[in-house]
């Protein structure tokens, strides 16, 4: 018995401005539009530090002037409930002007760069892809809490190769 592919059944996406304020406006957001998807409290609380963390690092890694945000309610052909999930994507416009990455990961004691990490921690899966000058960082939760494994696997390298540690 194979798994059913996902499908986006539902979207909402909103833009925020790159100030410290946004995080906290993501989290709001977020947890009101799937709360009204009818989403358990477990998944809210999840997705809102998702959200936050991708948003952060959007906004102290990247020279944006508007980070975009969307949200996926992702539903399985069979409706059997085991494939539902939730995907969180934050967008955004691409590093500082002269800026470099930072080279290799950051370790885990270090008191900065654990964002990805929080993430990885809750997701089912997480990756992230390049969009032109941007990154596009998501990652997908449980629609309910009792619904699949939280184990996300292994951290997925950056695709450009570069090691960013976030």
């Amino acid at each position: 018995m194979g798994t059913s592919p996902l499908f986006s059944v539902r979207r909402s996406s909103f833009e925020l401005a790159p100030h410290p304020g946004s995080a906290a406006q993501a989290r709001r957001m977020t947890r009101t539009q799937l709360t009204g998807w009818g989403a358990c409290e477990d998944t809210c609380d999840a997705a809102a530090l998702v959200v936050s963390e991708l948003v952060t690092n959007a906004i102290v890694h990247t020279a944006s002037r508007r980070i975009h945000c969307e949200l996926h309610d992702l539903r399985g052909d069979e409706g059997d409930g085991q494939g539902e999930r939730v995907r969180i994507a934050v967008r955004d416009e691409g590093r500082m002007l002269g800026g470099t990455r930072p080279a290799g990961r950051i370790a885990p004691e270090e008191e900065h760069g654990r964002g990805l990490l929080l993430v990885a921690a809750v997701s089912t899966a997480w990756g992230a892809q390049e969009t032109g000058p941007g990154l596009l960082v998501w990652a997908e939760l449980p629609r309910q809490a009792d619904a699949g494994s939280t184990d996300p696997g292994p951290v997925p390298d950056v695709p450009d190769g570069s090691g960013w540690a976030w």
